[in-house]
C-alpha cells in the first residue's frame, strides 16, 4: 500500500509563503483563494505577531488539507465527490460536486476554499500545470497533495520550492522513506488530534 504525507518543520518555516504561491502558480488557483496558506499561531491577523508589545513572538503555522485517514469531509459529501484515493490522499471529483459545502462544514481545518463566483485570474488567463482540472463556480477547492505530480512519482510543488527545506513528502507505509523515518525518530504534533480525523500532515521542531 501507499500512504502519501506530509511533515512541516515549524522549527524552519520563516513564514515566507512561498509554499501557498508556488501551489497556488502550480495549481491555477483563483484571485482570492489559497490552498495552502501560513498563520501566525495566536495572532488575530494575518501579519500580526502572538504576545504584549514588548513582548511579541511569531511561531508560523502552515495550513492545507491533513489528507485524514478519517476524514469528515467524506463522511459528510452526499455525491461521493470528496473521496479517499489508492494514495492516501483526500480528492475532489469537480464534477461530482454540486456546491452543497458540507465538507467545508465538517473540515475542522477550515482549509477548504469555495468557488462562489466565476474564477477571476491575474494574469486573465489559466496558468500552471497544464494538467490540473479547471474548476468552475460552484465547487469546492483544496490541496490535492499535487495529485498531477504525485501520480508521476514526483514531489508537490510545496515541497520543492520551500527555500528552507521545512516540507518533506513521502510514503508512510514505506518504513525505509525518510517521512517514516521522521515520524518515528521525532515528537510529532497533530493538528486537532481529538477529533479524531488521524491527519496524514504532521509537524515538529
Amino acid at each position: 500500500m501507499t500512504r502519501y504525507a506530509l511533515a512541516i518543520n515549524t522549527g524552519r518555516c520563516m513564514g515566507c509563503q512561498t509554499c501557498a504561491n508556488a501551489c497556488k502558480m502550480e495549481n491555477n488557483v483563483p484571485m482570492g483563494m489559497l490552498w495552502n496558506r501560513v498563520v501566525v499561531e495566536g495572532a488575530d491577523c494575518f501579519d500580526g505577531a502572538a504576545g504584549e508589545y514588548p513582548h511579541l513572538k511569531r511561531n508560523y503555522l502552515a495550513l492545507t488539507c491533513q489528507h485524514c485517514e478519517n476524514p469528515a469531509c467524506e463522511k459528510v459529501c452526499p455525491t461521493g465527490a470528496t473521496y479517499k484515493d489508492e494514495l492516501g490522499r483526500v480528492e475532489i471529483d469537480y464534477e461530482k460536486c454540486i456546491g452543497c459545502r458540507m465538507c467545508m462544514a465538517a473540515c475542522p481545518y477550515n482549509v477548504r476554499v469555495f468557488n462562489w463566483a466565476d474564477p477571476v485570474r491575474d494574469p486573465e488567463f489559466n496558468y500552471g500545470n497544464k494538467n490540473v482540472p479547471v474548476r468552475e463556480k460552484g465547487v469546492m477547492e483544496k490541496c490535492t497533495l499535487c495529485k498531477e505530480l504525485t501520480d508521476k512519482g514526483e514531489t508537490p510543488m510545496c515541497v520543492r520550492c520551500c527555500p528552507v527545506k521545512a516540507r518533506t513528502f513521502g510514503d508512510l507505509d514505506d518504513p525505509t522513506s525518510e517521512i517514516s523515518r521522521l515520524k518515528d525518530s521525532r515528537s510529532v504534533r497533530l493538528l486537532l488530534e481529538d477529533k479524531g480525523t488521524r491527519p496524514q500532515v504532521f509537524y515538529y521542531e
